[in-house]
C-alpha cells in the first residue's frame, strides 16, 4: 500500500486562505513522504475545461519527475437528479474528467452517484445548504427512482472509461449509497470491467461498520483506491493520534484504521491510501485556521497511516 495525497485538502475550501497550485501542491507531497498525489476534479485544481491535453502532460511530466505520479482524479457527479438538463451537464462534466485522467497519466477515476456539492462562506466549505437542496429535489421527485438514474449515469460513464482505458471507482459515499454493500451492489448492476470500488474506513465507520476486516473481505479484488481523513496531534508520548469527523460536526477518536490497514493487506490491496482534509475545521475564537492547520494534519497523517502500513507489513513477514 502507498500513502497518497487527495488535493482537496489545499483547495481553500475548508482552511482560510488560497488554494495551493498542483506544482505546489506536488511539492508538498513529496516533502511530506506522499508517492503521489489525486487531483479534485473542480476549480481550482482540476475542472476539465482548465486543463487542456498539453497542460495535463505538463503536470504529467512535473509530477513523475518529482517522484509523486497523479494516480487519481476525484469526479464530483451527481447522476440522481430528476431533472434531465442536469443528468445531462453531469454526463458531459464526466466524459471531459475521463479524457482528463487519461491525459494526466493517471488510471483510476473516483466516482460519486449522488454528490450534493459544497457552498462556500465567508468561513469557508459547508455541507448543510447543499445537502438541503439535494433532499428537497429527491423528495418532491420521489426518491426511490434516484438509484436508477445514477445506475443509468455509470452505465454510460463506463462505456467512455473503456474507450480510454480509465477505471471508474466507485465510492461508497452517501447518498443513494448508503454503506459499502449498496457500493458492491451499484457495481454488480452496472456490470462493467470499468467500474471498481473506492471503499474508505471513515465512510464505513460512520456507516456503522465495526468490523473493517470482514468489511474488507466482501470488498476483495474489487477494490482500487481509499481515503482517509480526520486531524491529528501527538499525545503526551509523542505518538501521533487521530480523531474522526462524523457527519453531525462531532469528532470521535480514531479506532478502526488499524483493522482497516490489516483487511487491505488481507485482500492483497497495493493502490494508494489518500489524505484527505475535507469537513469544516475547528474555529478558535470564531477564526477557521489558515493553511497551517492543512500542512500539520497532512504531516502528521502521513506518519500515522505509514506506520500503519508498516506495523502490518512488518507482522506479515513475521509470520512467514
Amino acid at each position: 500500500m502507498k500513502l497518497g495525497l487527495y488535493s482537496i485538502t489545499y483547495l481553500g475550501v475548508w482552511y482560510r486562505g488560497r488554494a495551493l497550485t498542483l506544482e505546489e501542491l506536488i511539492d508538498r507531497a513529496r516533502q511530506f513522504g506522499y508517492a503521489g498525489v489525486e487531483i479534485d476534479g473542480k476549480r481550482p485544481h482540476g475542472n476539465p475545461m482548465d486543463l487542456p491535453a498539453d497542460r495535463c502532460h505538463e503536470l504529467r511530466r512535473r509530477a513523475a519527475d518529482s517522484g509523486v505520479p497523479i494516480y487519481a482524479v476525484a469526479a464530483n457527479n451527481d447522476f440522481s437528479s430528476p431533472i434531465p438538463e442536469h443528468r445531462e451537464a453531469q454526463l458531459a462534466y464526466v466524459q471531459a474528467l475521463i479524457r482528463m485522467t487519461a491525459d494526466l497519466g493517471a488510471p483510476v477515476l473516483r466516482m460519486f452517484t449522488a454528490w450534493p456539492g459544497v457552498t462556500l462562506g465567508p468561513d469557508g466549505g459547508r455541507y448543510d445548504i447543499a445537502q438541503r437542496v439535494w433532499r428537497i429535489s429527491q423528495h418532491e421527485a420521489g426518491e426511490e427512482q434516484a438509484w436508477d438514474r445514477c445506475r443509468d449515469g455509470l452505465v454510460e460513464c463506463a462505456r467512455w472509461a473503456v474507450e480510454h482505458g480509465v477505471t471508474l471507482a466507485l465510492q461508497n459515499h452517501p447518498p443513494v449509497i448508503a454503506d459499502h454493500r449498496d457500493m458492491l451492489r451499484m457495481i454488480a448492476e452496472v456490470n462493467s470491467p470499468a467500474v471498481k470500488a473506492c471503499f474508505d474506513a471513515p465512510l464505513a465507520h460512520m456507516a456503522g461498520v465495526t468490523d473493517m476486516r470482514a468489511a474488507a473481505a466482501e470488498v476483495g479484488p474489487l477494490q482500487v483506491l481509499s481515503h482517509f481523513g480526520g486531524e491529528y496531534d501527538r499525545d503526551e508520548n509523542g505518538r501521533v493520534r487521530g480523531v474522526v469527523w462524523n457527519w453531525d460536526g462531532s469528532r470521535t477518536p480514531e479506532d478502526f484504521y488499524a483493522d482497516f490497514v490489516h483487511g487491505m493487506a488481507d485482500i492483497r490491496y497495493d493502490g494508494y491510501i489518500g489524505f484527505e482534509l475535507c469537513h469544516p475545521l475547528p474555529q478558535t475564537n470564531g477564526v477557521t485556521p489558515g493553511i497551517e492547520f492543512a500542512d500539520l494534519n497532512a504531516r502528521l497523517a502521513a506518519e500515522y497511516m505509514g506506520g500503519l502500513i508498516a506495523n502490518v507489513a512488518a507482522q506479515a513477514v513475521a509470520s512467514t
